[in-house]
């Protein structure tokens, strides 16, 4: 394999929580050094990175590919393509597709597609009970066997807590990664926007924040009686913080993630019933989001996803309730997550540490940092250089952005698997 040797670079090690300039060397695939200043090998080829920034690729959590079931909204070629393009050089991906990923046949189905296809990792998640219906749980440890890396029933809330119990009950025993999302089904069924005035003046329906503070509270308590390793996938909400910090002091086995729309956007961006700012959960107040900002700056909630969600033109062209739900991010999560370093809120060493570093750990995923002999996936980009997002430029088959039309910052330049380019990199 070529050994590479970038130079007049900074780079971002979200381990030392530290920006340096200097050198990085690849060889073989893997990280062999990183400095102020480095020997150049002879059969190196040298990457003059003219003092932009180098850091570990993005590890995104919660990526929708719409394989098997909806290739119109996204393959994985494509969502592979929109991953290079946007820095993510892993993909940690839902099971909600159509047939639901619940058997190691459509597991094994879906990561030989991937391998084939997609120019970036690609691991798979599976479903938790069958068909995500929350009555009877899948073969987890078959599926551990055939390759899974966590399990969720994504946004399908199990609301038997017998058979939730159970699931988790089995995973401890087989130390698998559970992922859920912490809302409560009966207050959340239907609704569209947080419950408010701006939802009250636009006649949609609504959800308390109330909802998710529910959800994670009867979590913990089966995660107390468990003792489960798990993952809540979107914490949104301030209502929610103080239940989560107290399940991490008591020492439970948890981690938590929130979503980039939810970090840089709130409620008012839906403005006149704009479908493209429907999300799940749906988005929240202003001073939700700053308390969600607070607790990624200190270390409450651990990770930042895309939660890439393809939805075709038919399924947003409808009135806001009736629409579809989701955003694709593959491709701005990167600048999306800009607007927190260029606005002081995080460093980027932190934002680093919440998209690459504490995803792979928590995935147990060798990627996400700069240390030697770590994977040389790598996103090189200037975090400076602006644009205004066209979602038609945008690798993903569906288009549906909320950034779209938008002055962002920060692009990428190269992104590299295993030391060899697959974005940019001439």
């Amino acid at each position: 394999m070529t050994t590479l040797l970038f130079t007049d670079v900074h780079l971002i090690d979200p381990e030392a929580g530290a920006v340096t300039h200097g050198a990085l060397l690849v060889k073989d695939g893997v990280i062999a050094g990183h400095g102020a200043e480095l020997s150049v090998p002879e059969d190196a080829q040298v990457i003059d990175g003219h003092g932009k920034y180098l850091a570990p690729g993005i590890v995104d959590i919660g990526v929708k590919v719409c394989e098997p079931g909806e290739r119109h909204k996204e393959s994985f070629k494509s969502a592979g393509q929109a991953a290079a393009a946007g820095g993510v050089t892993t993909m940690v991906t839902r099971p909600d597709t159509a047939p639901a990923i619940d058997s190691p046949e459509t597991l094994e189905f879906v990561t030989r597609r991937a391998n084939e296809v997609a120019p970036v990792n690609v691991v798979p998640m599976a479903a938790l009970t069958k068909g995500r219906q929350g009555r009877e749980m899948t073969e987890i440890g078959f599926l551990l066997d055939a390759g899974a890396v966590a399990f969720t029933d994504c946004d399908h809330v199990i609301s038997d807590n017998k058979v939730l119990s159970r699931a988790l009950s089995y995973a401890r025993s087989l130390n698998a990664l559970v992922m859920g999302h912490p809302q409560d089904p009966g207050l959340s069924e239907g609704a569209a926007v947080t419950s408010g005035k701006f939802a009250s003046l636009r006649g949609l329906p609504a959800v308390s924040p109330m909802a998710e503070r529910m959800g994670i509270d009867r979590d913990i308590a089966l995660l107390e009686m468990t003792g489960a390793k798990y993952h809540f996938d979107q914490i949104t909400t301030a209502r929610a913080l103080p239940a989560l910090e107290r399940a991490k002091k008591n020492g439970l086995d948890v981690t938590a993630g929130t979503s980039i729309h939810h970090l840089t956007l709130n409620e008012f961006d839906v403005a006149d019933y704009r479908t493209f700012f429907k999300v799940k959960p749906p988005l929240r107040s202003e001073d939700d989001r700053i308390a969600i900002v607070e607790a990624l700056r200190h270390g409450l909630i651990d990770t930042i996803s895309s939660f890439h969600t393809p939805q075709d033109e038919e399924s947003k062209r409808l009135p806001y309730e009736e629409a579809a739900s989701g955003a694709v991010g593959l491709e701005t999560l990167l600048p999306a997550a800009l607007r927190l370093y260029h606005s002081g809120d995080l460093t980027l060493p932190q934002l680093f540490r919440a998209m690459a570093l504490n995803p792979a750990k928590r995935f147990g995923l060798p990627g996400g940092r700069l240390g030697n002999g770590a994977p040389a996936d790598l996103v090189l980009f200037d975090p400076d250089a602006p644009f205004i997002l066209d979602r038609f430029t945008l690798h993903s088959k569906s288009k549906n952005t909320p950034f779209d039309g938008q002055r962002m910052q920060g692009k990428v330049l190269a992104t590299y698997v295993g030391g060899v380019a697959v974005f940019g990199g001439n």
